[in-house]
């Protein structure tokens, strides 16, 4: 069967779970939350590189046949002709994944990281007794340690805004699509429209009042009860930051993606002043 893949990347609390739970109405697409194959991927290159014991069985060739298969492998259930693979670190692979798929694009979810940050909190607070594995005992102390380990370079958040960031700026930031939570939330008629442009699909009806996507399981697994919940209706909700001002200052200005220089990437986002108009340019893909 001749498959479709692209892939959905980002930041975490940045609406990807939501972006693919629109996606999947439609017939011709299968998405989901984060998969399973960069991670086998990048797992597989690592026994086939020079620090493996069996470096000396493998080219080139053979590793590019045998990364491509697992991709293969882990969707062969999968009826649908096109497939989103998400997962937050293919933005900083984007050389392997144009060796892989040919004409793949890239759908990047973002949100002013301070927002980012206050959204985990906010989900850390409504588990006071679930102790996620997001924190060890010593960074889950206060909310300035748990925000210095979700930020930090292994961190969920600073190695995922790093990962961005080298797409961004990066060779291929052509196949790039950034899509701001805020628009998608308040706009999402309009932001789907413009994402069916840019992956070059006809177009299709969402019903936007009946979104449904949970991940129940994952969730308990990590520990994060209602991390990848998505409400059933599509809407943007205003709320104060429970963060500590000092600290929403500190990662307020970390949206890079605010400056288009150097980038071929498309990018639909809300601009930072609410008296300006919304950022929506499209590159060629």
């Amino acid at each position: 069967m001749s498959r479709t893949y692209h892939f959905i990347a980002g930041l975490p609390r940045s609406g990807s779970t939501l972006l693919a739970g629109i996606l999947r109405q439609n017939p011709r697409f299968h998405a989901a939350m984060s998969s399973p194959v960069a991670g086998l991927i990048n797992g597989a290159l690592e026994q086939m590189g020079a620090g493996g014991e069996s470096a000396a069985f493998f080219d080139e060739a053979k590793r590019k046949a045998i990364c491509r298969a697992m991709l293969e492998a882990y969707y062969a259930d999968v009826v649908a002709p096109v497939v989103f693979d998400t997962n937050r670190h293919w933005t900083a692979r984007m050389h392997q994944l144009a060796g892989l798929v040919p004409d793949f694009k890239v759908i990047c979810c973002v949100r002013n990281p301070a927002w980012v940050m206050d959204s985990f909190e906010a989900i850390h607070r409504r588990n006071p007794f679930d102790y996620s594995r997001m924190f060890n005992p010593a960074t889950r102390q206060t909310v300035y340690s748990r925000c210095e380990q979700l930020i930090s370079a292994d961190g969920a958040v600073g190695s995922a805004w790093t990962a961005l960031k080298e797409a961004y700026y990066g060779d291929f930031s052509g196949r790039l699509l950034l899509v701001d939570y805020e628009l998608l939330s308040r706009h999402p008629q309009r932001t789907l429209q413009l994402v069916y442009q840019f992956l070059g699909e006809a177009a299709f009806v969402h019903d936007f009042d009946n979104v449904e996507y949970a991940e129940e399981a994952f969730d308990q697994q990590l520990g994060v009860k209602g991390l990848h919940d998505v409400r059933r209706k599509v809407e943007f909700k205003s709320r104060r930051s429970i963060l500590p001002p000092d600290l929403f200052t500190k990662y307020q200005d970390m949206d890079f993606w605010q400056d288009q220089t150097g980038t071929s990437a498309g990018i639909i986002a809300a601009r930072r002043s609410e008296s300006q108009a919304p950022l929506i340019t499209k590159a060629n893909p």
